[in-house]
């Protein structure tokens, strides 16, 4: 008789618990509309794009986001400028006529947004496009080799493969690496959480990867693919990109923002080159780029 009383007072526990159950809904405060502007120049000879878009409030979904088109988009390093014209057929992306920027050159990005009420919000920001590597020599594909390490090389019973490139990297330890891989002309780190930042700080200057780095057990692999995912005769490319310093605090508050749980992440607006303060937000970046790429043959 004992036993099943203390299972009855459990059962009236737990559905106390689960009819106490509700959502918690927190009351954000509005705050003022922003204007976020997401734009790359690069020194290929490409069109580059710019995103516009009005902020949201924190429950807003994606289907909510208003995008800003009519917008003046352009950049100049003070002799040349380049327009961006929107595109018909998506509202708020812009993009420029194929042109190419040049490094060690500071560019200023300026956006003219016309308002309801007839007035012009004029936003800029500058980035300088830092230099690069004159090549990348080589990517290999190879299991981890870091013997101190404890990246797994094996995931259910599948081998992971990781990207690693050889190149001989800049002495300037201010200039950080940011490498964008695909496979067979796809991108596979098209997102920002998808991407690394590789400072090189007192390795500056040395042939990343080679016998200095792999003796001091510092090889850097920039992407990894399960074996099972990959097939004989695909083409993996890794695009190098040189990116100023300041870049990497935008980088790093963004990671450390984002998501759904507003008890999670860093108690601070992610931080932006967009001026004026609180009339814009995101980032304007110009920066160099160098390619290459392989096919595996496992």
């Amino acid at each position: 008789m004992r036993k099943g009383i203390e299972i009855w007072l459990v059962g009236l526990l737990m559905l106390g618990v689960v009819a106490c159950t509700e959502d918690f809904v927190i009351d954000v405060e509005d705050g003022e509309r922003m204007i976020g502007v997401a734009a790359s120049f690069t020194d290929e000879m490409k069109s580059h794009e710019a995103v516009l878009s009005y902020t949201a409030d924190f429950y807003n979904t994606m289907d909510d986001i208003q995008m800003i088109s009519g917008a003046t988009v352009y950049v100049t390093d003070g002799v040349d400028t380049v327009y961006y014209m929107e595109e018909p057929t998506q509202p708020g992306h812009y993009f420029t006529l194929p042109v190419a920027g040049k490094k060690k050159t500071l560019y200023r990005l300026c956006v003219d947004v016309p308002e309801e009420d007839g007035e012009v919000t004029h936003l800029y920001a500058e980035s300088y496009m830092a230099d690069n590597v004159d090549l990348i020599d080589s990517l290999v594909i190879k299991p981890f080799n870091g013997v101190n390490d404890s990246i797994p090389t094996v995931f259910f019973g599948d081998t992971i493969e990781f990207v690693y490139p050889y190149f001989q990297s800049l002495s300037d330890s201010s200039i950080i690496y940011m490498p964008m891989v695909s496979k067979n002309d796809t991108v596979l780190t098209d997102t920002l959480n998808q991407r690394m930042v590789v400072p090189m700080a007192g390795y500056a200057g040395f042939y990343v990867n080679g016998l200095e780095m792999q003796s001091a057990n510092k090889e850097i692999p920039i992407h990894y693919f399960r074996k099972s995912k990959l097939r004989r005769g695909d083409v993996i490319k890794a695009d190098l990109y040189s990116i100023e310093y300041n870049y990497v605090f935008f980088y790093y508050s963004l990671m450390m923002s984002t998501g759904s749980n507003p008890m999670l992440g860093a108690p601070a607006n992610v931080v932006t080159n967009i001026q004026p303060s609180g009339k814009g937000t995101g980032w304007f970046m110009a920066s160099s780029v160098v390619s290459a790429e392989t096919v595996f043959d496992n």
